[in-house]
């Protein structure tokens, strides 16, 4: 199968996909678009809302549709690093000899749902990063693989609520996403309403494999990026650095921290899946400003000024995305 045809076949397969989800899932259409990209981006995503919303449903019916090994951890205050990765323990033969055998935690998995990440100390939360960044877990000094694909999920309630630790801008940057998920419409509460408290039941099919899923992450790394797209994505990020030169006046009195290039990779990789749902084998900047707020929001910190002024890291980022040149504008400066 060429190119072009997998991109077919990934296009139908989300339609697939979507339908599946929506018999258990009602709304949050954009939350499940975004889910999906960042798993066929190969990426981690993390949800933020308050509870109630549906995160771990949507996290588990996505692991049902795409037919892959599931875990969630719920994780709490007093959870330790072993709890997540493993731990050896004493067990004994049938002659008597006793041995260490390492018993696997939960992570060995395709897709974990770390849930309530932001409920955990950071000591905890740094036990996940090895695995995000490397697909891999280093316990007693052996290094052990994880099974591919391999993804990680993580729910957080909004920092502002009691008992919360805010997640490290290094292990927020491993995220390829950061999605917000929001209350339902009027329409779609009552549908919620009622699925839940009557005698409904989802039958969720799988769509695709994850041998399927890792050959089309290796399609969409092949979907070229025009050199004008390329510009707006480097752009667009390196205005969004109060230090750089060619950066707008704003940005210097209302971002403390900007995105790495990090957030370069991810724009541009995330864009290829988008363009290949939308039908096309090509990037362009339309795809780049869908993903803009998922993609920044998590990697640039606002200073205290537009805090105190009631200004969001949401309209920071879209006020810089109108501020970069495009195309014919740009090659006239």
């Amino acid at each position: 199968m060429d190119d072009k045809a997998a991109a077919e076949t990934l296009k139908a397969a989300y339609g697939k996909i979507t339908a599946e989800m929506g018999k258990f899932i009602v709304g949050q259409t954009a939350v499940i678009e975004e889910l999906l990209i960042a798993v066929l981006a190969g990426g981690h995503c993390l949800l933020e809302g308050v509870p109630g919303l549906a995160k771990t449903a949507m996290v588990s019916t996505l692991a049902k549709a795409l037919n892959m090994g599931f875990r969630r951890i719920q994780f709490t205050p007093d959870l330790m690093p072993s709890d997540i990765t493993g731990t050896d323990i004493i067990q004994e033969d049938a002659h008597g000899r006793r041995q260490f055998i390492f018993q696997k935690g939960p992570i060995f998995t395709q897709m974990l749902l770390a849930d309530e990440i932001n409920r955990t100390p950071p000591k905890t939360q740094a036990a996940l990063l090895e695995a995000m960044q490397e697909r891999a877990v280093t316990v007693g000094g052996h290094t052990l693989k994880l099974d591919q694909p391999f993804f990680v999920l993580a729910t957080q309630n909004p920092i502002e609520q009691e008992g919360t630790y805010p997640l490290p801008e290094a292990q927020r940057d491993r995220f390829v996403f950061l999605v917000k998920v929001h209350y339902p419409t009027r329409e779609e509460e009552r549908q919620i309403v009622s699925r839940t408290t009557g005698t409904f039941n989802a039958d969720i099919q799988p769509v695709l494999s994850g041998e399927q899923i890792l050959e089309l992450q290796k399609v969409v790394r092949r979907v070229p990026v025009p050199d004008h797209v390329m510009d707006f994505v480097l752009d667009l990020v390196r205005y969004t650095r109060p230090n750089e030169k060619d950066a707008p006046d704003f940005v210097k009195e209302l971002i403390a921290w900007g995105a790495g290039p990090r957030a370069c990779q991810n724009l541009v990789l995330t864009g290829k899946v988008r363009a290949v749902l939308q039908g096309r084998f090509h990037v362009t900047v339309d795809d780049i400003e869908a993903l803009a707020l998922p993609v920044l929001r998590h990697r640039v910190v606002a200073t205290f000024n537009a805090e105190a002024e009631g200004i969001s890291v949401d309209d920071i980022i879209t006020r810089v995305m109108k501020a970069v040149p495009r195309g014919e504008a740009k090659r006239s400066l």
